[in-house]
């Protein structure tokens, strides 16, 4: 074993014991331990007990570990510190910028578990309270959190864009390119994808080829295809981000074909079964088939081409649909702007309300408010109600369902609220019977307005509490509750493969930013990604009501319910 290796399982030690908050003489010395072996010029791993002893640094102690780690291949004390020790917390240890003191106040002040717990937080401004951190180690680790994300070989749809459009834009550019276009997965808009594709129209693939072999830094990727790409070259490579980028090079006749081909699912190109020699356009190959056309997102192989079939596909939403924001969150709990900022905000954008859903008592770690700030934060909308019409301000709350599925709050506070969205965000460690119970009575409350993120779940990092998606679903069917589609793109929380099934059973979705901030509520282009591949119109979705259409259906529901 080199040093280096021998010296990591002391570095790890050493991390745990202060993690644990153990002896500071034992950390600095498994630490120092650490470094002295692994810069030693002397190959460790084949010396003597004795000549051990004797390094510097080393003693009697370290030379028993090394033995140890010599004899079984491990280290008993930092076995037994890592098997009690959360896996999330482990990878933490290993994020540039942390340390274990900071880790172990996330771990248990912030009670954060998972890495991608910790990007949701920092997304949400959670670290900037925390002492010891501040707005500028929040970025840090943020930004260390994505490098780790990436280097996973999967990537959130909202980090690949970005770089998609770079790279489309640099395309472009490039002598002989006739037109460019986004293929595979990232055409489709799937929330989380392992490579960037783009087809080229070009009269010549060499200065394409010139381009990229002219940058130094290009990592370039051996590749293979399943497809017949006929007059087609491909180059692979690994963007600078670590994000791997195939390019189909191709000719003016063989363009379509190859956009087409490229951008279907598997399971969607094998219910086609057919390409044109030279199509003008996709519509002409889905024409052929006596098919509607299919927009690229639904090309996924479920039951888009039934759809499509029968002409029951509708036209799909767009972001110029909505007319406001629902589920959005203030100073008056953990958001980063002003009630006044975030009405702006959307104003900025011609939507023509908002709904504040600040969280409730329960979610203390997000200061949720208490019935008494709750009648301060309700004279403050009315007060800016009068100052921003026509513009309109809803009272809304983020209601914690608790641990027996009530809904935070009694009746005479949930009774004051426009909108009641149900989340659930703690004891998130449940089975399939606890969390269905749970979230069922929720439902069934006649208060709860929609249901919030369902599953809990946080992409590339929690698969989030298990759920029969169609139960919940039915119950949401019976007891007219609202699905949220949360846009946060570490969310997207109803999962778009069972938005087929909620429009079947004739469940209104909503399009909700869980904007923390300003720049959050345009995280809704994210949640119209998931309606669109689910086959949403804007006819089925709440927030493309107009202000005076919600405030009516508000209450019309509030009447049936008999909660007027």
């Amino acid at each position: 074993m080199e040093n280096k290796q021998l010296a990591r399982p002391f570095r790890q030690l050493a991390q745990l014991l202060e993690l644990y908050e153990e002896n500071s003489f034992k950390v600095k010395a498994v630490a120092s331990a650490g470094l002295k072996i692994d810069k030693s010029p002397v190959l460790l791993w084949e010396l003597p007990a004795r000549e051990l002893e004797k390094i510097e640094g080393i003693g009697k102690s370290i030379t028993a570990k090394i033995i140890e780690i010599r004899l079984s291949g491990v280290l008993a004390e930092l076995e037994e510190l890592k098997n009690k020790t959360p896996s999330g917390i482990l990878e933490m240890l290993r994020i540039k910028g942390l340390g274990p003191k900071k880790t172990r106040i996330i771990w248990k002040e912030m009670e954060l578990e998972t890495l991608a717990d910790l990007y949701y937080a920092c997304n949400e401004n959670r670290l900037i309270e925390i002492k010891g951190f501040g707005s500028k180690t929040q970025e840090e680790i943020k930004k260390a959190l994505e490098f780790t994300f990436r280097s996973q070989g999967k990537f959130l749809y909202s980090l690949a864009e970005p770089v998609s459009i770079d790279w489309l834009m640099q395309i472009s550019k490039i002598d002989g390119v006739l037109e460019v276009q986004v293929s595979g997965a990232m055409r489709r808009k799937i929330e989380v994808v392992e490579e960037i594709e783009f087809v080229v129209k070009c009269s010549s693939t060499a200065p394409i080829t010139a381009y990229f072999n002219g940058i130094e830094a290009i990592e370039w990727q051996e590749f293979s295809t399943t497809l017949f790409l006929p007059a087609c070259q491909i180059l692979a490579f690994k963007d600078f981000s670590g994000i791997p980028v195939r390019i189909y090079q191709t000719d003016e006749n063989h363009f379509i074909n190859t956009l087409f081909l490229t951008t279907g699912s598997t399971a969607h190109l094998a219910a086609i079964g057919l390409t044109l020699p030279f199509p003008e356009s996709e519509h002409t190959i889905y024409a052929a088939l006596g098919l509607q056309y299919i927009e690229p997102e639904m090309r996924e192989g479920l039951n888009e081409i039934e759809l499509a079939r029968k002409g029951f596909i509708r036209p799909l939403i767009h972001f110029t649909d909505l007319k406001g924001s629902i589920h959005n969150h203030s100073t008056h709990s953990d958001g980063v702007h002003t009630l006044l900022e975030m009405a702006n905000a959307c104003i900025s954008l011609a939507l023509e309300y908002i709904v504040m859903t600040d969280h409730s008592q329960a979610a203390f770690y997000a200061h949720g408010l208490t019935p008494g700030q709750l009648i301060i934060q309700h004279a403050e909308i009315d007060k800016l109600n009068k100052a921003l019409a026509p513009f309109h301000i809803f009272k809304g709350i983020e209601s914690d369902i608790l641990s027996d599925g009530r809904l935070d709050y009694e009746q005479d506070v949930l009774s004051t609220f426009d909108i009641i969205i149900a989340s659930i965000h703690s004891n998130l460690r449940m089975d399939l019977n606890k969390s269905m119970i749970r979230l069922i009575k929720a439902i069934e409350n006649p208060y709860t307005t929609m249901l919030g993120h369902a599953t809990g779940r946080l992409l590339l990092g929690r698969e989030g509490y298990p759920i029969d998606h169609k139960k919940i679903i039915d119950a949401c069917a019976r007891n007219e509750v609202v699905i949220e589609i949360n846009a946060n793109p570490n969310r997207l929380d109803l999962e778009w493969r069972y938005i087929p099934y909620a429009l079947e059973q004739g469940v209104m979705l909503s399009i909700n930013p869980d904007a923390h901030r300003t720049d959050g509520i345009t995280d809704m282009r994210y949640g119209i990604n998931m309606g669109r591949k689910g086959g949403l119109s804007k006819e089925m979705c709440l927030n493309t009501y107009t202000c005076a259409e919600l405030s009516s259906w508000i209450a019309a529901r509030k009447e049936r319910k008999g909660i007027a």
